[in-house]
């Protein structure tokens, strides 16, 4: 379930991020711990994703295809 903020950001889950990026949840870790993703916490330590974030790291990794995090996954 995705949630609007005040500042009309659209706010998502870990799971409903790492669907929107088409990788798993373990590939949305590994790049978090890269430092390419910095998700914001909530007072439980839930992880939550803005629209703008990932579309930010998309378009930054868009024509990498060397990226560690995602040529890792498959091994």
């Amino acid at each position: 379930m995705c949630v609007v903020t005040k500042e009309r950001k659209v706010v998502l889950k870990a799971q409903e991020a790492a669907e929107y990026l088409r990788i798993s949840l373990f590939t949305l870790n590994k790049i978090e711990r890269q430092g390419l993703l910095r998700p914001f916490r909530t007072p439980g330590g839930h992880r939550r994703y803005t629209l703008e974030m990932l579309n930010q790291y998309l378009e930054e990794n868009r024509f990498s295809t060397t990226n560690p995090a995602i040529a890792q996954e498959g091994s």
